[in-house]
């Protein structure tokens, strides 16, 4: 690339957004629809938020948001203990509301639901049990995440504390992805987390559910 092909590094170049799934919940584990419901951690959950805050916290964050719901504040409460940085709670990144759906395991759901769950994993947009759209959770989502991305310092970084399927559809919003290949991007494991890295044409996924902390890409793709 010659001198005058470089792009300038401009105002906010570099930022990272790092989103992260809260702990276990109860329901995690006996594979409970959560959605919107407000179910608290479990011992576990707690001793996974607090082994992933220490790593966080080598990232230096500069601000972290949360959804609201106690999982997701408590989870994101352990890094805040480490870096003194208060946690912004905000509704807009709660998880999907599933309506009829939520409370039932997966084996319910494909009991009474079959049909609404294998359109739903086909990439329909499908209201899970009367619910919200995935386009609509990350018309509430993404902007939560944008608006706080754009108050940071040039190479700053955001954690963003939230869940599974509006982590999903906000990577897949984000990275201007249509919304049928939102589900190519892989479940995140309680406590693991993606990173969003600011590039010359916009967002890209640096890491996607990692439990450890991103290195630089040293290749010909870096």
């Amino acid at each position: 690339m010659t001198s005058t092909d470089e792009v300038p590094a401009g105002p906010g170049r570099g930022r990272r957004v790092i989103l992260w799934r809260h702990g276990q919940t109860s329901w995690n584990v006996e594979r409970r629809f959560q959605g919107t419901t407000d179910v608290e951690l479990t011992a576990t959950g707690v001793a996974q938020a607090r082994r992933a805050a220490r790593l966080l916290a080598g990232l230096r964050p500069d601000a972290i948001v949360a959804s609201d719901l106690r999982r997701a504040a408590a989870t994101a409460a352990e890094l805040a203990a480490l870096t003194g940085l208060e946690v912004a709670h905000d509704e807009g990144l709660r998880e999907t509301y599933a309506g009829a759906w939520q409370g039932l395991t997966h084996e319910e759901i494909i009991a009474r639901y079959g049909a609404e769950y294998a359109a739903w994993k086909r990439g329909e947009p499908v209201r899970r049990g009367g619910g919200e759209l995935e386009t609509e959770v990350a018309d509430r989502a993404a902007p939560v995440v944008l608006r706080y991305a754009d108050k940071l310092p040039a190479a700053g970084t955001l954690v963003v504390v939230s869940h599974g399927g509006t982590i999903r559809t906000t990577i897949g919003r984000l990275l201007g992805l249509d919304a049928h290949s939102w589900e190519a991007l892989g479940g995140l494991t309680n406590c693991c987390w993606s990173v969003l890295g600011e590039g010359a044409r916009g967002w890209r996924l640096l890491e996607h559910n990692a439990g450890s902390l991103p290195e630089p890409v040293l290749g010909d793709d870096d």
